[in-house]
């Protein structure tokens, strides 16, 4: 069995997130949802009996401390492999060792995938027959919704585990561990870590062990540990982080989940909600421009008719926002979002463009009525084109009775809007 990649030899050099890592699952702290005693999972690493399984969560929810807990317990051939730094050539290689391991001895392998969404979906066939045929066991972690960056094949043979962030009691508690671990961690650097200093330092993590780890070690690091001064405090921790990273990948599912928490946070009038993820998203790096497009879609598609100032609005905040530039640009987006998310709603136009659509595509190109044509020929005259047209300014309100559909969609309705009260 190899476990080259997941050696557990401890050296007094390695980061402490590294030697901090659980050995066995009564170490493991967190998600529970899957891990307390009694849930699949769980029971299935304890029983040796795993199959090919997607570990889907953030950075740091402890995936690959999953890994290499399933390495010191599994029966099975271990083998470890990065997406990131890797081919799909060694992985052929693999999974050929796998095979023959297989014929020859009778050993299934578990080959642990890590970071599997960087293999793009025709490259991820590759290891479709051979799960299929029990020649391997799969494992993949991924920081990416599964969803999304994995195929339909290889999911419907996997089951997906969901790792969340560590909450904040979490994380605290790993912060203990670390503090008071003699032999892995930092108990013999006696140094005191107020419990102001631990708050700060998981609310600095957010959700990540790693990054709470690694940063308790810098913290640690920089204090100087003369008489009266191996205390960390709050503020030696602000000091050593003066900002905070902010969790967003434009190109990740996180991108998705923050833009449709604010436009929905528009569509239910809240401004004040629409304001904290305008700003998590300019935070994080996202485009001003993307957010003020996304605004143009929303006030015609939600605000529409019931109050037509909306798409004057959103029009204007992205002409500004191309002239201005960040971070003032940021400025003419509050305005645009306090407007859109604080003007009444109405779907009707957006609605009535769905139903019409549908019956474009369910119905194809029905011919316009001939009433309605332009007889720009004797031709066209002598087949009745232009025949009976009612011309609207020749009557009362500029409005007639005359049908301005096809026969098939005859009197058909698709604009509701709505009538509110002023």
């Amino acid at each position: 069995m190899t476990r080259s990649l997941f050696d557990t030899r401890q050296r007094s050099f390695s980061p402490l997130a590294d030697r901090l890592r659980p050995k066995n699952l009564d170490e493991f702290i967190g998600q529970e949802e899957v891990m307390e005693k009694g849930k699949p999972l769980r029971t299935a690493i304890e029983r040796d009996e795993l199959q090919s399984a997607i570990l889907w969560g953030p950075p740091g929810s402890g995936k690959t401390t999953l890994a290499r807990i399933i390495a010191e317990s599994t029966k099975s051939y271990f083998q470890p492999f990065s997406a990131a730094v890797s081919g799909v050539g060694e992985l052929r290689g693999f999974i050929k060792d796998a095979s023959e391991r297989l014929k020859l001895y009778k050993k299934r392998t578990i080959l642990f995938v890590d970071e599997i969404h960087r293999f793009n979906k025709t490259q991820q066939d590759a290891f479709l027959p051979y799960v299929e045929d029990g020649t391997i066991i799969l494992i993949g972690a991924t920081t990416e919704n599964p969803s999304f960056e994995l195929n339909g094949p290889l999911l419907s043979r996997s089951l997906i585990f969901v790792l969340k962030p560590l909450s904040h009691q979490h994380i605290k508690r790993i912060l203990g561990r670390a503090i008071s671990d003699k032999e892995r961690g930092l108990g013999n650097e006696k140094i005191h870590v107020l419990e102001e200093a631990l708050e700060k330092l998981a609310a600095f993590a957010d959700g990540d062990a790693r990054a709470a780890l690694n940063a308790l070690e810098f913290v640690a690091a920089s204090t100087q540990h003369t008489q009266g001064n191996n205390i960390i405090d709050g503020r030696r921790v602000e000091e050593a982080f003066q900002k905070k990273a902010i969790l967003y990948d434009k190109s990740s599912e996180e991108h998705y989940n923050l833009i449709s928490a604010f436009i929905k946070s528009l569509r239910d009038s809240d401004p004040d909600a629409a304001l904290y993820w305008m700003t998590r998203m300019l935070e994080g790096g996202e485009d001003p421009r993307f957010i003020a497009r996304r605004m143009l879609v929303f006030a015609s598609e939600d605000v529409g008719n019931a109050d037509p100032l909306g798409i004057v609005v959103a029009s204007a905040v992205a002409d500004a926002v191309e002239y201005v530039g960040m971070p003032e640009s940021a400025i003419n987006l509050a305005q645009g979002v306090t407007y859109l998310a604080s003007a009444p709603k109405d779907n009707a136009s957006y609605k009535a463009l769905m139903e019409a659509w549908d019956d474009t595509k369910k119905y194809g190109a029905l011919p316009a009525p001939l009433h309605l044509r332009n007889a720009v020929t004797n031709l066209m005259k002598e087949l009745g084109y232009g025949k009976g047209y009612k011309y609207a300014h020749d009557f009362k309100d500029a409005k007639t009775d005359q049908e301005h559909f096809p026969q098939k969609l005859k009197k058909k309705k698709y604009y509701h809007p709505r009538k509110r009260r002023s």
